[in-house]
């Protein structure tokens, strides 16, 4: 590397790019986040998965039109459909040298199923019963029962991509690994934890090089100065979906200010409330259907979402596989949220802004991620709807890993909750409903129908039979909707501003994916 003069080092400092100047050239991008890609290990899940899906790469890719070939260039599904037979291209090395082969292929099959208690929320890994080495370049994964999303969660950003094996760790990853050694476009060059990361190009890509040079991804928690590092170009993209990165209100002025960029993606995923059953006031199903009268979800998506996103009747989009269901549809109806919580025995005194029952007040917590802008709008809002009805709300907005905690322990009685949206909904994401790490398990652990919750979810995921799996989930979401242990509210939508300068600026399928490949000044 050339070294930097004091010249080039005072233009860094004055560029607001000196953390990433060495190296920078003009066909790097410069990409702001709100977190740090922290540790990208594919197998694992603490790293930011848009920066896990530069680096690693799947057998197969989920593209709005289905599933797509990608290190394996076709298969073959046995007409039992338990074997899924894998042909790879025979191009394709890590950055490290090491050759894509089928021994590869199961050895990291294998390190994720060493780690299965952390990967039971995806049921693919409960199903896979061995995999085979047939040939240099075909391999044969086999499964217990057939299995329909399998080459959907193939394709998911995580945990089924791989690392080179010269990087794991006594032959495994679920402690770590040595190098993040991919076979994608990008090689992550430099990261300094909580300030920036650099990715080059991969020079011996097996596909198309990506156009630009590098992409630096800065960490820049703060809104305003995300905002201001765009207005000076010293970032040239934010992205990202459900206000993670931009509010509403930031991304409509900059929009209509006419010197940015802005695009967005159809609906991708769902907006909702959670309701905790196992607590003792929304315990009662009489009390969640009456909060699901109360909230004014109109004024979410258009007071807070500027109508750039519709308002949701359903859990998930009738857009999304098997959902398009008719199903019961709570409207705002404040009079009939205040005759279901007086027929509970919730009662309004006379001078009280607030219900009781038998000396209770009924008061809630509302649980949500303060560092996200949208979150605590939202939050907000539905407060000021639920003191109109005599309920107290709460609104508690902690840490992101805080609010992870409180999630897992069950220790809410509403919480914020984003379905996972395309390629998850409707099968990876039902399948997490009975983990209880996730605030849905926590919610629907106190119905008496949960039994019946988890083994219409099995009978789902595990039915060869197209027109039964249909009739399941019909009956999987009737039963939660009348259960009402979720307030659907909008369908969210991820969002990009950008430079001008800046070209190819597109969405995958998933919202956590960013497709740098395909950008270029």
């Amino acid at each position: 590397m050339r070294p930097i003069t004091l010249v080039g080092l005072i233009l860094c400092w004055f560029s607001g790019i000196f953390p990433a100047c060495a190296g920078a050239t003009e066909n790097q991008l410069a990409y702001a986040s709100t977190k740090d890609i922290r540790d990208i290990n594919p197998h694992l899940y603490a790293g930011e998965m848009a920066a896990q899906n530069m680096v690693f790469e799947s057998l197969v890719i989920n593209t709005p039109d289905g599933v797509k070939p990608w290190l394996a260039e076709s298969w073959t599904i046995s007409p039992d459909g338990k074997h899924y037979i894998f042909n790879l291209r025979r191009d394709v090395r890590f950055t490290d040298g090491e050759p894509l082969t089928a021994d590869v292929v199961k050895q990291n099959i294998d390190a994720v199923l060493d780690n299965y208690q952390r990967h039971a929320w995806l049921e693919l890994v409960q199903q896979i019963d061995k995999v085979t080495v047939l040939e240099r370049y075909r391999v044969d994964i086999t499964l217990k029962h057939p299995y329909y999303p399998t080459l959907i969660e193939l394709g998911l950003t995580r945990p089924f991509r791989f690392v080179s094996p010269r990087a794991f760790i006594g032959g495994k990853t679920k402690d770590g690994i040595t190098g993040y050694v991919g076979t994608g476009p990008w090689v992550l060059a430099e990261h300094k934890p909580n300030q920036y990361a650099r990715f080059v190009a991969n020079p011996d890509y097996w596909g198309t090089r990506p156009r630009l040079d590098s992409v630096v991804w800065r960490v820049i928690p703060d809104r305003q100065s995300m905002l201001m590092a765009l207005q000076k170009e010293t970032v040239q993209l934010i992205f990202g979906a459900d206000g993670d990165m931009l509010d509403m209100d930031s991304f409509a002025a900059l929009q209509t200010s006419g010197k940015y960029q802005t695009l967005m993606s159809p609906p991708v995923a769902s907006r909702a409330l959670v309701l905790n059953s196992a607590r003792p006031i929304t315990g009662d199903k009489a009390v969640r259907q009456a909060l699901q009268y109360a909230i004014d979800k109109a004024a979410i998506a258009g007071g807070i979402m500027g109508n750039s996103e519709s308002v949701a009747d359903t859990l998930l989009s009738r857009r999304a596989p098997y959902c398009d269901i008719d199903l019961p549809v709570y409207r705002f109806n404040p009079q009939q949220a205040a005759t279901l919580l007086e027929a509970a025995g919730w009662h309004l005194a006379a001078g009280k802004t607030v219900r009781e029952k038998q000396g209770k007040a009924l008061a809630l917590m509302l649980s949500y991620n303060r560092n996200n802008a949208a979150e605590r709008e939202i939050a907000e809002l539905i407060q000021d709807d639920l003191k109109r009805v005599g309920v107290q709300l709460t609104i508690l907005g902690e840490e992101k890993q805080a609010f992870l905690d409180r999630q897992k322990s069950g220790d809410f009685d509403l919480q914020y909750s984003l379905s996972w949206g395309t390629p998850y909904d409707p099968a990876s994401y039902i399948s997490s409903f009975r983990i209880p790490a996730h605030a849905d398990y926590q919610a629907q652990k106190g119905l008496r129908r949960k039994p019946d919750i988890d083994n219409l979810i099995g009978e789902i995921l595990l039915t060869p039979n197209e027109k039964q799996r249909q009739d399941r989930y019909a009956q999987l979401f009737t039963l939660l909707t009348d259960e009402a242990v979720y307030i659907p509210l909008t369908y969210s939508r991820t969002k990009a501003i950008y430079s001008p300068r800046l070209k190819g600026v597109a969405f995958n399928s998933s919202q956590y994916e960013i497709p740098f490949e395909n950008m270029h000044f």
